[in-house]
């Protein structure tokens, strides 16, 4: 009777264990806005295993020496605002970021076409964009919403977060209004070279990952995967042999405190690897026009942006490339080593 006893306590106290860490994981994953629903691939995830081996050579084959560290800067969310474009242009004409893609749903993307065709040699990608973040400003896909239903919310727009995307999307629409962004974009006679993910938002079910890197291989462009997402990569879906990966990237996270933006900045040059890294950030001036539309969203914000700007272009910053020996390289690069050998 006592070993009973001790058996159905020590049952109990399993359970609920597996309870406790699996509500744990939850809130984990919604904290971070991480939209996965399948265990194997949230195990995979919190396993945090890359799975990948980097193209061959990549540092050399693009110039460098073996253990140089290479670097992106590269500027998120143009055509969202005219703020966002000027202050993206500016950064990319001096230098200070070396690539940049656009968000086709929005707005102001003929100003990033015209600036494309003006200035050919600057590198830009689509942002492929499957929600709607901000409180007022939204927008819906580049087909129209009939004929992607599963990708379009109650109020007619593009889910407002990557969890209603992940839970409601159908592959084939997914696919369908990805690759009219990338037409889109083309068509406006924007020069291209790569594509990216606006949130991350194709990265966390693997049936949406795999449409993103087809898409890459169809268009002849490079692809942002960054290297935890290399997690996904097994018998059922295997990595393309001319994959690209990010070997470590950053951007400023939800809830940072503005004053400590330098030392965020000029803390991930003093401490970079060699390889292939890059920072994402999010340039805009802080003027009434941003303020608008990310009202009551701090984080990627109108102060964020601005404050993204001025680092990128601060003195401090600069030395420390410099002083860091850091290689500045940008998409188009990587595009011609993945499809020209």
């Amino acid at each position: 009777m006592r070993i009973k006893k001790i058996l159905i306590y020590l049952c109990g106290w399993l359970l609920v264990s597996v309870i406790s860490f699996v509500l744990i994981v939850l809130v984990y994953f919604e904290y971070k806005e991480i939209p996965i629903y399948n265990f194997n691939l949230a195990y995979k995830f919190l396993k945090g295993e890359q799975n990948y081996t980097q193209f061959e050579n990549l540092s050399e084959k693009l110039g460098y020496n073996k253990d140089d560290k290479l670097l992106i800067i590269h500027a998120d969310d143009l055509g969202l605002s005219n703020s966002v474009n000027n202050a993206s242009f500016k950064s990319l004409l001096e230098g200070n970021t070396s690539s940049a893609s656009v968000i086709m749903t929005c707005d102001k993307i003929n100003e990033v076409a015209e600036f494309s065709k003006k200035n050919p040699e600057i590198d830009f990608g689509v942002h492929l964009t499957v929600t709607s973040e901000w409180k007022f400003h939204k927008w819906d896909g580049v087909l129209d919403s009939k004929e992607i239903p599963s990708l379009i919310n109650k109020n007619g727009n593009l889910y407002e977060n990557k969890k209603g995307f992940t839970l409601n999307a159908d592959v084939n629409e997914l696919k369908k209004e990805l690759q009219a962004q990338i037409d889109l974009a083309k068509s406006l006679g924007i020069n291209l070279s790569h594509i990216d993910s606006h949130e991350g938002a194709l990265f966390y079910k693997s049936e949406f990952f795999k449409v993103y890197l087809d898409l890459a291989k169809d268009n002849k462009l490079a692809v942002f995967v960054p290297d935890i997402v290399t997690v996904q990569f097994d018998k059922d879906l295997v990595p393309p042999s001319n994959l690209v990966v990010i070997d470590d990237f950053y951007m400023a996270e939800n809830g940072m405190d503005l004053n400590n933006w330098e030392e965020f900045y000029v803390g991930i040059l003093n401490n970079l690897k060699p390889g292939l890294n890059q920072i994402i950030v999010h340039l805009g001036y802080d003027n009434q026009e941003m303020k608008d539309i990310t009202i009551n969203h701090p984080n990627f914000g109108s102060k964020w942006r601005n404050y993204d700007y001025d680092i990128v272009s601060n003195k401090k910053f600069k030395q420390a490339l410099f002083n860091n020996n850091i290689k500045l390289v940008n998409w188009r690069e990587i595009q011609n080593l993945m499809y020209t050998n």
